[in-house]
């Protein structure tokens, strides 16, 4: 079976073939202009300014694993464990800075001990709180950390960024390790601007 042939006037063809050439065009430029418009910047994820860039454990420490909280602190002290409270908010660069101090405790103490990390935030607003309740801890600034003994007893509470060696010397007292001085000292290396490691 033969179709009939199609014959177009040559205006015809020069208009079908200008118009295919101009759509072609204008697809081009409109996906190049959608793409510039849509991420006109790189994403940058800074460790010292006070923007919200995502969970600060997962970007900053390399640790989504201390949020959420496993554990409140009633939980830990009927488990008679040692809890870490840490409260933070996700838009501090003292908070970004401190997440990897809160990791590198966890590495170490986690097996031992329950680790809390609330976001400020997300603390209910009550007009009383309970010993049990983090905001009965919460003095207003941030990072602030709490550390529990077994018994659900107040060890240490501190509010901006601790040294590591602060921290672990507190929960060598909770713990009845050998002080500092008398135990092997561990030196800290840089891994990268945002993360440490401890290392022997």
């Amino acid at each position: 079976m033969t179709f009939p042939r199609l014959h177009l006037s040559t205006s015809i063809q020069r208009f079908l073939n200008w118009k295919t050439l101009a759509a072609l065009i204008l697809s081009v430029l409109l996906t190049l202009s959608s793409v510039t418009w849509v991420q006109p910047f790189p994403a940058i994820a800074g460790l010292n300014d006070d923007r919200y860039d995502g969970d600060i454990f997962a970007l900053y420490a390399g640790n989504g694993s201390l949020v959420p909280p496993k554990y409140t602190i009633e939980q830990a002290v009927q488990r008679q464990r040692p809890a870490l409270l840490v409260l933070y908010v996700d838009d501090s660069s003292d908070c970004k800075q401190y997440s990897s101090v809160v990791s590198q405790l966890q590495a170490f103490y986690g097996r031992a001990a329950d680790f809390i990390a609330l976001r400020v935030d997300s603390l209910p607003v009550q007009a009383t709180y309970t010993q049990t309740d983090p905001g009965f801890y919460y003095k207003g600034v941030v990072p602030q950390t709490v550390l529990f003994d077994g018994t659900g007893k107040v060890t240490l509470n501190e509010s901006g960024i601790l040294a590591f060696e602060q921290v672990d010397d507190a929960f060598r007292n909770v713990f009845d390790l050998l002080p500092r001085s008398e135990s092997i000292a561990l030196k800290r290396r840089s891994v990268n601007e945002i993360s440490t490691e401890i290392a022997k």
